[in-house]
């Protein structure tokens, strides 16, 4: 181990140990509203420690709402259920002709001489790509991790530095699923080169307004953020306004937006739907692009910032579907998975 790298673990250490010591205690429950039948089904399943949750379930031709200390409109970081809207603006690219799911990334990117020049769009979104969960070297990861510990937002690469991170990465295990935040940004990127633009513009031009989500957004600093979230600690989090890897996880959303969002797939009306189609194998379920499909039939994402959960399922089969959003870093899969199947 470095002199740089030993002091760099050091730091973590001390970090960890202060935060056990000197956290503040979990945040108070705010107050329930909404529908009484989602409040009731969800109930068991909040425990302590958590804040603001909004909850929205599609059921056919109604969209029901409830909430803990929130509104249908209240914004909350939805982490990885961003590489959703990702994977759709990819499916919908193919759909157009400007990208193929098979063809090399280093087509579309300044990848020339590296081993990922060779991935997939594909792949990418599926997690098949062989890159790492993050990027950069030992140094890079242990300040991100300090990033956290200091409940900072750890991603701030460019997306030329997001390219440059994937180009440094080698590649033994391309085509064995292994989760990826930096595949997915990679993509994102790409997709943006192939439109000539960049990911916001396309995320704002292909999805959020031919959808109407009005009250999502992809915000590039944290002065353009009103209010955190909090780790379960209760300590307020910086917000994760992120550029590079934004389409991994940079999108902020509203119960509202995101119930607009399910019923527009369900529906066939949002670009790309094809992306939620299962293809691969995926530990123990399936994934399409970017989607995971379990054995039910249940079509899903969750996402985690560093003060923010979020969760999306849905029972195409039953034309329903739900969102749970928290500004709490606690999860909310079991909540979403409650009210889906059982509410009434």
């Amino acid at each position: 181990m470095s002199r740089r790298t030993a002091i760099a673990a050091a730091v973590v250490a001390v970090s960890v140990l202060a935060g056990v010591l000197l956290g503040p205690h979990r945040p108070d429950r705010g107050e329930p509203s909404g529908d009484p039948a989602i409040l009731a089904v969800a109930e068991p399943h909040l425990g302590p420690g958590r804040h603001a949750v909004s909850i929205a379930l599609v059921d056919g031709d109604r969209t029901r709402f409830a909430q803990l200390g929130a509104s249908p409109d209240t914004a909350y970081e939805i982490g990885s259920v961003t590489k959703t809207m990702t994977a759709l603006l990819l499916a919908d690219a193919a759909e157009r002709g400007e990208v193929s799911l098979d063809q090399p990334v280093g087509d579309l990117l300044p990848l020339e001489g590296s081993p990922v020049a060779e991935v997939t769009p594909g792949e990418l979104s599926s997690h098949r790509s062989g890159l790492p969960r993050v990027g950069g070297g030992v140094v890079d990861r242990i300040r991100s991790a300090i990033e956290v510990l200091r409940h900072r937002n750890p991603y701030d690469a460019t997306p030329s530095e997001v390219v440059e991170e994937a180009r440094g990465v080698s590649l033994d295990d391309r085509g064995t699923f292994a989760y990826s935040n930096l595949g997915p940004a990679l993509l994102g990127q790409a997709l943006a080169a192939a439109a000539g633009t960049d990911y916001r513009t396309l995320l704002r031009t292909r999805l959020l307004e031919p959808l109407d989500l009005t009250g999502t957004t992809v915000p590039r600093d944290a002065e353009d953020v009103d209010g955190h979230g909090l780790a379960a600690s209760g300590r307020a989090e910086e917000p994760w306004a992120l550029d590079g890897d934004a389409p991994a996880g940079g999108v902020r959303s509203t119960s509202e937006d995101m119930a607009a969002y399910l019923r527009a797939i369900l529906d066939g009306e949002a670009p790309g739907t094809s992306a939620l189609e299962p293809r691969w194998d995926a530990d123990d379920d399936r994934i399409g692009l970017a989607w995971f499909t379990d054995s039910d039939g249940i079509v899903r994402h969750n996402g985690a910032t560093g003060g923010y959960e979020a969760a999306v399922l849905l029972d195409p089969a039953r034309d329903r579907g739900v969102v749970v959003l928290a500004d709490t870093a606690v999860g909310v899969d079991e909540i979403g998975r409650a009210v889906l199947e059982e509410a009434s």
